[in-house]
């Protein structure tokens, strides 16, 4: 007797907030060669595609539940690795010799970083959004969905003051005074998780259900 081979529905939402998610993994990277100037900060650009990446699994976590949010945390290491390995392999590999030499020492200088930077990343955005993840369900509460803006806030302040920390020490801990670069990163982010995460939250919650066609309500689903 043949058995019919059980089929898995992913919800539209949870299939394009998931590649994007996997964009964003990759793109942080190259955004933090670039230091940005917020009012009397320098902070590296790669915190904005990163507080992209906690407000999706925010997202994910407040319509598909906690366990859909960190599959997508962890599923996220599969591009962040693969990515940091070809880098690794591209940049190692002898370069064409009609490629213009300013550019190849351009190239080369943006995308080479120390094994203990990319380190620094994987361990920072593992244990940080994750954390993220935690924290937003669990000031839930058992069958609540109240307190959305509440629950954005203090879980993208809590996390992402966790992540400046465990990144900054791991990558340039015993190579330079770290304290100042630590505060400015940690204030930098602490203040747009407050302010950028309730409305960002909210909006990809309705773009959700708008993809998806339903109603506000959870609706149980998995990766």
């Amino acid at each position: 007797m043949n058995e019919t081979p059980t089929t898995r529905t992913v919800p539209l939402s949870l299939m394009a907030f998931a590649v994007f998610y996997g964009g964003m993994v990759c793109i942080a990277g190259v955004f933090a060669n670039k230091q940005v100037a917020l009012g009397p900060l320098a902070v590296e650009a790669g915190i904005f595609a990163f507080l992209l990446l906690v407000v999706t699994s925010s997202a994910i976590t407040e319509i598909y539940g906690k366990k859909a949010g960190q599959r997508l945390v962890l599923f996220g290491f599969v591009p962040l690795i693969i990515s940091s390995l070809l880098t690794l392999m591209i940049l190692n590999l002898p370069a064409a010799e009609e490629m213009d030499a300013e550019r190849l020492s351009a190239f080369n200088l943006m995308l080479g970083s120390t094994p203990r930077i990319w380190l620094a990343g994987i361990a920072a955005y593992g244990i940080s959004t994750l954390l993220n993840v935690w924290i937003f369900d669990r000031l839930k509460g058992p069958g609540g969905s109240g307190l959305l803006w509440f629950r954005s806030a203090a879980a993208g302040v809590i996390s992402q003051a966790l992540d400046t920390l465990i990144f900054i020490s791991i990558a340039f801990y015993g190579v330079f005074p770290i304290l100042d670069l630590m505060l400015g990163q940690m204030l930098a982010k602490v203040v747009l998780s407050a302010l950028a995460f309730p409305p960002l939250i909210y909006l990809m919650v309705a773009l959700a259900h708008r993809l998806d066609g339903t109603t506000p309500e959870p609706a149980p689903a998995t990766l």
